[in-house]
C-alpha cells in the first residue's frame, strides 16, 4: 500500500540520502556526474533542504510502500499557485502509478490550499518525465534557462496543471 508522510526536521537526513541514491541512479543519462553532485549539494543537501523550509515555504514527504521510503515529493508554495519541485521514486519502483498517486495527493494539497494550479519545471531532455506530466494533464506554458552557477545550467520547460 502507498501512503505519504511528511518530512519533519528529523527526518531531513533520511531524506538527503534517498535524494543522493535516486539522483545518482536517475541523472546520469542527461547530466554529468559532476552536475548530479553540484545540484545534490545545493538543491538536496541536508542545509539546501532546511533553508528550503525556513525560507521558501517548501514541505517534502516521502513517498511510502509498505512502511519504506520509495520516493519523495517537494513542493512550495508560491504566491498564486503550488510549485511541484520534486518528485522522484526509486528505479525498482517506478511504472507502477506510484508516480500517479504522488500527483492525486499533491492535487489534493493544492486544492486543500485554495489553489487554481500547479507548476513545475522539467528539464527538456527529461521525455518520460515530460510525456508522464502530459498524461496527467500538464500543460507547457514556457521554457527557461536558469544559471544555476559552477558553469551549470538547468534547461527546462515550465509546465503548469490547472485545478
Amino acid at each position: 500500500m502507498i501512503n505519504f508522510k511528511k518530512v519533519e526536521i528529523q527526518d531531513i537526513k533520511s531524506l538527503t540520502q534517498l535524494a543522493s541514491e535516486i539522483w545518482h541512479e536517475y541523472w546520469t543519462v542527461i547530466l554529468t556526474p559532476e552536475q548530479i553532485d553540484y545540484m545534490i549539494e545545493n538543491f538536496q543537501s541536508e542545509s539546501a533542504i532546511k533553508n528550503q523550509y525556513d525560507n521558501e515555504n517548501y514541505t517534502y514527504y516521502f513517498i511510502q510502500e509498505n512502511e519504506e521510503n520509495i520516493g519523495y515529493f517537494g513542493i512550495s508554495e508560491k504566491k498564486d499557485y503550488m510549485f511541484l519541485s520534486k518528485l522522484y521514486i526509486k528505479s525498482t519502483h517506478r511504472r507502477r502509478g506510484i508516480g500517479a498517486k504522488a500527483f492525486e495527493k499533491i492535487k489534493q494539497i493544492a486544492k486543500e490550499k485554495s489553489y487554481k494550479s500547479i507548476q513545475l519545471t522539467v528539464n527538456k531532455y527529461n521525455k518520460n518525465t515530460i510525456a508522464a506530466y502530459e498524461k496527467w494533464g500538464f500543460k507547457t506554458i514556457d521554457s527557461v534557462v536558469t544559471d544555476i552557477g559552477e558553469g551549470f545550467v538547468m534547461d527546462d520547460y515550465i509546465m503548469e496543471y490547472s485545478l
